[in-house]
């Protein structure tokens, strides 16, 4: 609902001149494009009181000053992990009067700063930062031809229980300890398995589990490079990149000699830099659908078997459009200058069409696609 127009003092009073000139009060709303009653409330109150300016209007004060609201957003921004009780402790070290909490939500609201849950990313110190610019600035000009040759890989460990912070529950007030309103969860989570992936334009490796131990060098090696990787470079040819981390197994001498007997050549990767790597969000992906398995795994034994049910089934343009905007994501990566950059998520969209004879198009549109251009698409 719109608030009411409120007519400053200057037309208040330019208004009553007008009449005192002899314009109607009609003509003196016209004017003013307001409502005649408006215009014969002025007069009267001219006439009785000798004065046009606003009645005061009953109701409480408000509790804080133009100034203090700015003080608070200030704060808040400058703090961005400051608490409510902080802010309002501040405030009272500032003007001596107590506000409270609801207050200074308010406040913040009004100045559009909302409590979310903050994004974790790995530190980064101004080495790293440089690292991750000039890498960006190095590949930003890569045709797709270029990105065809590259396999991205990595590892990632699934638990039997989440450690997400989205979930939520729904629940009354007051009821927070209820048994129906928790979660049990071991400190171990259950138990969980380490599995290694990879993708390249047209297509990806087999899923594979690492059953046991930690993985080493030699594991690295005998696991991974010579039943997946050197195979898979063969299908792509001599362009073939190999883009793996900077953790230790897949620095380790034995695997150094491996590469350099094979002729297989090794992208410079970036330390701390996951935000860059494609494939990471393949395993929010897998781990997503996995979870939506009804019924969900109950063992490790069905964990490991629905991961690799739902890795072999992966459409081929989900992890081909992760590669295809890696142009986006080192532009970005040169924005911040080196450093995090969101998590681009090109499959939150997924639309089906069906063309002349039976044929099924697949168009997977990035979070940033507005519906204007699906229109065009479609």
């Amino acid at each position: 609902m719109s608030q009411r127009r409120r007519l400053p003092n200057s037309l208040r009073w330019r208004a009553v001149g007008w009449m005192e000139m002899g314009l109607s009060q009609a003509d003196a709303a016209r004017r003013l494009n307001v409502s005649r009653s408006v215009v014969q409330q002025l007069w009267d109150q001219y006439q009785s009181e000798d004065a046009v300016s606003r009645r005061p209007v009953p109701g409480r004060p408000r509790a804080t000053t133009p100034a203090e609201d700015r003080f608070l957003a200030l704060s808040a921004r400058r703090r961005r992990t400051t608490t409510m009780p902080q802010l309002v402790a501040d405030h009272f070290q500032a003007t001596g009067r107590r506000i409270s909490a609801t207050t200074v939500r308010n406040r913040l609201h009004n100045a559009g700063l909302y409590a979310r849950r903050p994004v974790v990313c790995v530190p980064l110190n101004g080495r790293q930062r440089r690292n991750h610019l000039c890498w960006a600035r190095e590949h930003v000009s890569w045709m797709q031809q270029q990105w065809a040759s590259v396999l991205f890989t990595d590892e990632s460990r699934f638990t039997m229980e989440s450690d997400s912070g989205r979930l939520l529950i729904w629940r009354e007030q007051r009821t927070r300890y209820h048994q129906s309103n928790t979660v049990e969860r071991h400190s171990y989570r259950g138990g969980g398995i380490l599995v290694w992936a990879g993708i390249s334009l047209g297509g990806h490796t087999d899923l594979h589990v690492f059953h046991g131990g930690t993985v080493t060098g030699l594991r690295y090696r005998d696991e991974i490079l010579d039943p997946y990787v050197r195979p898979y470079a063969a299908a792509i040819g001599n362009d073939f990149i190999l883009m793996d981390d900077n953790a230790r197994p897949h620095r380790a001498r034995i695997v150094e000699e491996y590469l350099e007997d094979h002729g297989l050549e090794r992208m410079e990767w970036p330390a701390r830099s996951p935000d860059l790597n494609p494939i990471k969000h393949l395993w929010d992906y897998l781990g997503r659908e996995v979870a939506a398995l009804n019924p969900p795994p109950r063992s490790l034994h069905e964990l490991k078997q629905g991961l690799l049910c739902v890795w072999s089934s992966l459409p081929i343009p989900v992890s081909d459009n992760l590669i295809n905007i890696m142009g986006n994501r080192c532009r970005q990566c040169i924005q911040v200058r080196g450093g995090h950059i969101p998590y681009l998520n090109p499959f939150l969209y997924c639309f089906y069409a069906i063309l002349p004879h039976n044929t099924v198009m697949c168009c997977f549109l990035q979070e940033w696609t507005f519906p204007q251009r699906l229109l065009f698409l479609l």
